[in-house]
């Protein structure tokens, strides 16, 4: 299969390594910050601007596109403009992690090395499950979540649209974070959270609230 990723960052690079882990390959990078179409230092990459240029590269057969913005509303922003069917977009799963066979996880996601996602999970559309990260069973994480290396959801979490995990993040049994929220790297999470709020600490406290545009 052959992927078209838009967003051109560190991020991308990681996903690219993922998409080449299972076989595939990445045959064109599209970013904003590119104004015209060009061959990448490889020749194999071609590199240019979103608008147009995704359409008529998706046009080709066995095309798939990844959203490789780590950024959540960035991303949904992404999948509203370009406006495409579910299916023009594919799902990456790294070679090197552990997916229980009753997991279900949706398209755009995208699923690092060394991630583990156990039994009865739900994983949503184009989210990010960073190196590293444990999702334990019954699970629920909604569209456009991004959970950051070595994050640990335990049993029964519920992770609504648009959430952001810092890196080494824990939430503890049956605990629910409401849309929108980040909560900081290292915190530990104890008590369900309200949404568009960023959280905190040991246990996790929200410390401001936001309005999303």
């Amino acid at each position: 299969m052959e992927i078209i990723l838009v967003g051109d960052s560190g991020h991308a690079k990681v996903i690219r390594d993922c998409v080449e882990s299972n076989g595939c390959k990445v045959v064109a990078i599209v970013d904003d910050k590119y104004e015209q179409i060009f061959s990448d230092k490889d020749k194999e990459v071609l590199k240019g601007p979103i608008d147009g240029f995704v359409h008529e590269l998706i046009k080709k057969n066995n095309r798939k596109l990844v959203i490789s913005i780590g950024d959540n509303e960035t991303r949904r922003m992404i999948v509203k403009r370009l406006a495409l069917p579910e299916d023009c977009y594919s799902t990456i799963i790294h070679t090197c992690t552990s997916i229980s066979s009753t997991a279900k996880i949706g398209v755009g996601t995208v699923i690092m090395p060394g991630a583990v996602i156990n039994a009865d999970t739900q994983i949503g559309n184009h989210c990010i499950v960073n190196t590293h990260t444990v999702i334990e069973h019954d699970c629920i994480i909604e569209d456009f979540v991004h959970l950051s290396p070595s994050c640990t959801l335990t049993g029964g979490v519920k992770l609504e649209k648009g959430v952001h995990l810092g890196a080494g993040s824990t939430v503890i049994p049956l605990k629910e974070i409401s849309e929108w929220t980040i909560v900081g790297a290292g915190s530990v999470v104890i008590d369900n959270l309200p949404p568009n709020c960023t959280a905190v600490g040991i246990p996790a406290k929200p410390i401001k609230f936001r309005e999303l545009q």
